[in-house]
């Protein structure tokens, strides 16, 4: 498996495996995220640097992960999602891998820290913990221990400016 940056190529499959991986828990005949990713990449947020898949044997993209900009207070942070895996790829290493990869490139670009809502017993093999263990609110109070954050090496908790209300970028709240 190959993991490496999204080109404008690859839009049309991130978009089908985006679908596919959450299919399953769609309400409406486009699950939300794949929405939420059209809504982004039009948006200022976008961090094409940050934005990955995963290929599979034969080339094709079998996952994708993206980090787009996000603050807590004033400062720069990022939020991670949607992470996506098609159906016939998951439970192989396919989503560590990715999620690996994005906090690398995110370490390596100096950012100080993710954050994300998703399970904290999958999450946190990476790294995340509560988000106010760090002193970030979530941007919901009632996602409690499911917003979570992961420091990385830019981190540093004697700035008071990396403490306060997480907010994601606006399509989160429009979609």
């Amino acid at each position: 498996m190959l993991i490496r940056r999204e080109t404008p190529a690859d839009v049309p499959a991130v978009r089908a495996v985006t679908g596919a991986a959450f299919a399953a828990r769609a309400e409406t005949p486009v699950p939300v995220e794949v929405t939420l990713l059209d809504e982004l990449r039009g948006h200022g947020a976008w961090l094409p640097a940050l934005s990955l898949v995963a290929e599979g044997p034969g080339g094709e993209v079998v996952g994708h992960v993206v980090c787009t900009r996000g603050r807590v207070g004033r400062a720069r942070a990022l939020g991670l999602g949607p992470l996506g895996v098609h159906p016939d790829h998951q439970r192989r290493g396919v989503g560590s891998a990715l999620v690996h990869a994005v906090l690398g490139a995110a370490d390596a670009l100096d950012e100080p820290l993710v954050a994300l809502l998703g399970d904290p017993a999958y999450y946190g093999r990476f790294g995340f913990r509560a988000s106010t263990e760090y002193g970030v609110t979530p941007p919901d109070p009632a996602w409690g221990r499911y917003f979570q954050v992961r420091t990385l090496s830019a981190y540093d908790p004697d700035d008071p400016a990396l403490r306060g209300p997480f907010a994601y970028p606006e399509p989160f709240d429009r979609v």
